[in-house]
Formats: structure tokens, sequence, C-alpha cells
């Protein structure tokens, strides 16, 4: 195809009518040591092709270099950068398993694989691989939606607790005014009997508090509530 690949003196160069990858600019496929452009038609619609099927961005830490470039950043003296038909992609967006699977689906052929730094390099080939593949990413969400646990304000357990300080306070009080009535005038002496009695009766109350709230603890625990 003559026209499958074009040459640029700077991305700037580049006419609106040659360009037209929707999702990538001329500066992100540019040689970022020069600024010029080797454009490959076929490279640029299968990288179009990939950004496609993932429906994410594809960050791009090199795709045209240079040889001067190439040679500046170490590249291999054959690379495939320097045809414009290779791109490292960053990882921090894609399951590298899922993009290599994709890549592969649109015609990319050469992998290598840069964990430590983040990125993989696609080409067009010849097939081949290089480098310490990327680990397995684990399962980001669980399974099963865990059940509901109840609203604070509702809880059988709290409601219990709640009944037993309120009795507990309440024969407190008694107690207390027990006390505060047996030392006073003789005509209040007859009700101290009664407050007696009173007391037992919020003594009987914080103990049914107390056993509620532990069987609503047993319960929830029994039904998975938490």
């Amino acid at each position: 195809m003559p026209d499958q690949v074009k040459n640029y003196r700077h991305w700037r160069d580049v006419p609106e009518r040659d360009w037209r990858w929707k999702n990538f600019s001329p500066a992100e496929i540019a040689c970022r040591g020069s600024g010029q452009l080797k454009l490959h038609s076929e490279a640029m619609d299968k990288l179009q092709a990939l950004r496609d099927r993932l429906g994410k961005p594809l960050i791009i830490r090199s795709a045209y270099r240079s040889p001067e470039h190439n040679r500046a950043v170490g590249g291999a003296t054959r690379s495939k950068h320097m045809d414009g038909t290779a791109f490292d992609i960053g990882m921090a967006n894609h399951d590298p398993l899922a993009f290599e699977a994709a890549a592969r689906e649109v015609g990319f052929e050469g992998f290598g694989y840069y964990p430590r730094s983040g990125f993989m390099h696609i080409d067009l080939g010849p097939a081949r691989t290089w480098g310490e593949r990327f680990p397995a990413q684990p399962t980001a969400f669980a399974t099963e939606t865990p059940p509901a646990r109840e609203v604070l304000a509702e809880s059988r357990t709290l409601r219990g607790a709640g009944t037993a300080g309120a009795a507990t306070m309440g024969a407190a009080g008694v107690e207390v005014a027990q006390e505060v009535l047996a030392e006073a005038q003789g005509a209040v002496l007859p009700l101290v009997p009664y407050l007696d009695s009173l007391r037992w009766l919020f003594i009987a109350l914080a103990l049914a508090g107390i056993a509620a709230a532990i069987y609503a603890r047993l319960d929830d625990w029994r039904k998975g509530r938490r």
C-alpha cells in the first residue's frame, strides 16, 4: 500500500486529512526526542482497533523513535519503534492478561513485558515474546453481596441493652430515695416499704433487659446477621 507509511519532520506538520484515529493525537505517536513522526497506517489502525475493543484509554509511553532517540534511550538496534510499528503501553488502567489477549485479537504479534516499569510493548511482528510476564491480578470484588446489617435504631440487641440500663438506673434511684426518706420525718416513713418493692421491680426489669439483649445477640449470630 503506497501511502501506508508517511514521514513528517514534526508532528505539527501532519495535515488533518491524514489523521483518522479519533482516540490519539500526532503528538502521542511522535518521537519524544525530536518530534519527528513516521506514520504507519496499518499499525495505527490496529492501535485504534485495540482502543475500541478495550473501551479504555491507552497510555502511550513510547511510539515512533528516531534512530538518534532510539540510541539515546538504549533501544534495540533494530527496534520496531524506528519503523513506527511498535508501541509501549502503560498498564496502570488495564489488566495485562486481558490487554494482551485483545492486542493479539486485533493483529499485534510481538510482545515485551516490563512489569517493573509498568508497561507492555506491542508491535506488528514477527511473532515473539520477551521479558517476565505480569503477575495475575486478584479478584477485585466479592462474588456475593453480604447480608445487610440491622439498622442501629432497630437493633433488638440495643433495645434490650437500653431497657436493662434504664431499669438499673431506676433501681439505683429508688435506693437513694429510700436512704433520703429514711432520714426524713416520721410522716413519710410509711412510704419506705413501697419504695423497696419498687426497687426490686426495677431490678427485675434490668435482668429481663439483659436476658433480651443476650438472646437477640445469639439469634443474630445464628441467622448470620452479625
